[in-house]
């Protein structure tokens, strides 16, 4: 196994690691309600995706609607 003959130093560690950068997530408005949401994922407003019902949550929106 390779061992490092000598210590990797505070600066040199900082200049390989300078490239590392966090990103912001790309977000999409719902279609259905308005909502910020993260792409390719489900609504966590009113539960659908692209338009089509896909959790409880869509269901119970509904409910309140009818009411």
């Amino acid at each position: 196994m390779a061992v490092p003959k000598k210590r990797t130093g505070k600066s040199a560690q900082a200049k390989r690691r300078a490239n590392w950068k966090g990103s912001v997530p790309e977000t999409t408005i719902c279609t259905n309600c308005g909502a910020t949401v993260l792409t390719h994922t489900v609504c966590t407003e009113c539960g659908t995706y692209k338009g089509v019902k896909v959790s409880k949550k869509a269901e119970k929106a509904e409910v309140k609607d009818a009411e």
